[in-house]
């Protein structure tokens, strides 16, 4: 009787899969004596806990069975209304709740968006670094990857245009985090986003505007919008309520207005899930309808980020040596530092790191083709000012003897 190879058992595909560093670090951070730089975590602190308990219980009186029962993949009609008009007002053009789809979280849009794109071998345009949630995305579905160049301003338009110019086959689609990048913190300029925008019409490529962290302004001005432009260019925006609300309720939404993108997507999450949670739906709408509340609440956590982002900086002057270079996020949840030595490895460093009880994540986790590693990201949201402040203290010990 013939037998399958055990190399044949699986799926060439799941060849390309790799642990997150971040998911794995968190288990070596669930020491107390451990202060972790490394997950993209919120403050559980200003988690609106208490609310959530009472709309769970307005909930149950107000919709019982119904909001413990199956319902439509799109999202329940409260969602999407709700997502339709938040950013209506953010973004000054009009978006209908028929262009709304309600994922389980941000990472299963990324996911639903690989799968309805790629085949394998397709190309993806990526920012260089990029997400490393989005790479391990597209890498289930065997992408290749195409990178752009990137400054403080962000995507370079420039670079952008050679790279489509060049590109054969043409990619499937451009992906990029507009507002406070991650891993970066970098913003994508205003007089850049428009050129990005007619650049990705001109080629007929369409961009996927992944914006977790646009709410968490500390300074300035905010951008337009990718989506919010008159465009011919198909444009998903991916946003979601772990930044703003809680993570672990899981709700997060895809907006589009090209309807066949659209229909393929609800198509694919009908497979997967085929909804939504119903129960964490109606409780995060019920927390989230009233302006006054959502606006008051992310205000709070503006604040606290504000002064965590300013003092990691802080710590960051008074304790890295000159080597070390970083730069001062204007919103979001990280920093980008680089150590300017030729052949610094930072994956190297997180081991002398660990044994200082100090962890953040090696920058070659970020760049599609693992080919850049002086980098390093810091997470300042979810730690206090004073385990910042023995952390960085700890880090740049570290740095020092590694050098």
């Amino acid at each position: 009787m013939a037998t399958i190879p055990r190399t044949a058992r699986f799926a060439a595909r799941t060849s390309r899969l790799r642990a997150s560093t971040i998911r794995e670090m968190l288990k070596a951070t669930q020491r107390p004596d451990v202060i972790s730089f490394g997950g993209g975590l919120p403050a559980p602190e200003l988690f609106p806990a208490r609310e959530i308990g009472i709309h769970t219980q307005e909930v149950m009186q107000s919709f019982g069975p119904a909001a413990l029962q199956y319902s439509v993949t799109e999202g329940i009609p409260e969602m999407r209304g709700w997502v339709a008009r938040r950013l209506s007002m953010r973004f000054g053009v009009n978006f209908e709740p028929e262009e709304v789809l309600v994922t389980n979280g941000s990472q299963q849009g990324l996911d639903l968006i690989a799968k309805i794109f790629l085949d394998p071998g397709d190309h993806v345009v990526l920012e260089n670094p990029s997400y490393l949630g989005a790479i391990q995305a597209f890498d289930s579905y065997q992408a290749r990857y195409l990178t752009v160049d990137t400054d403080i301003d962000g995507m370079i338009p420039e670079s952008l245009e050679q790279v489509l110019a060049h590109a054969e086959p043409p990619p499937k689609f451009v992906y990029l985090v507009p507002n406070f990048q991650n891993p970066t913190g970098r913003t994508l300029s205003a007089q850049r986003r428009e050129q990005i925008v007619r650049i990705c019409e001109r080629y007929d490529v369409p961009i996927v505007e992944d914006d977790p962290y646009g709410e968490l302004q500390f300074e300035g001005t905010p951008a337009p919008a990718l989506i919010s432009y008159d465009s011919r260019a198909s444009i998903i925006y991916s946003g979601t309520g772990s930044k703003i609300v809680a993570p672990g309720m899981r709700v997060a939404w895809l907006v589009m207005r090209d309807q066949e993108i659209y229909e393929r997507l609800v198509l694919s999450k009908q497979a997967v899930d085929l909804h939504t949670g119903t129960l964490a739906q109606y409780v995060f709408h019920a927390y989230v309808q009233s302006d006054a509340t959502m606006n008051d609440h992310i205000a709070t956590i503006r604040r606290v980020y504000g002064q965590r982002r300013t003092h990691m900086v802080q710590c960051l002057e008074e304790f890295m040596p000159d080597s070390v270079r970083f730069n001062r996020p204007a919103g979001g949840m990280f920093l980008w530092a680089t150590v300017e030595k030729p052949g610094f490895d930072t994956d190297e460093l997180l081991a002398v790191a660990a044994r200082q009880k100090v962890m953040f994540v090696p920058g070659i986790s970020f760049y599609p083709h693992r080919d850049v590693r002086n980098g390093m990201r810091l997470n300042f949201s979810n730690a206090g000012e004073e385990k910042i402040a023995v952390g960085i203290e700890r880090l740049a010990g570290a740095v020092r003897s590694f050098l």
